[in-house]
């Protein structure tokens, strides 16, 4: 299970959702977290591709796909947060083991 960190952006203070781990989402759902996430470009690309390699490979590649893309999707997602300018929330227990998941020095 994903360990939820509250990240705030400090332009007009606006709080979103990333996650730390595995994507049990993504790996369920496909492309769809990403569009509950509001990452309308990222789910539509993923719903190409999965479409592509299901067409093309009986689903085979999609599978794998959808299991080597739910390892990576919550790092994704927290590292376009971050580059929007969203921070880690202070006082965030998790804190400190994000910023080394996610490679950010402040």
């Amino acid at each position: 299970m994903a360990d939820k960190i509250i990240l705030r952006n400090p332009d007009n203070g606006l709080l979103a959702s990333a996650y730390i781990g595995f994507s049990w989402t993504t790996l369920f759902f496909g492309s769809f977290p990403a569009l509950f996430r509001g990452d309308f470009i990222t789910f539509v690309g993923a719903f190409v591709v999965y479409f592509i390699l299901a067409l093309t490979t009986y689903g085979v590649l999609a599978i794998i796909a959808s299991l080597i893309w739910a390892f990576l999707y919550n790092k994704y997602h927290a590292r376009k947060l971050i580059e929007r300018g969203y921070r880690i929330q202070s006082g965030d227990p998790q804190a400190e083991r994000a910023r080394r998941v996610w490679n950010i020095t402040e």
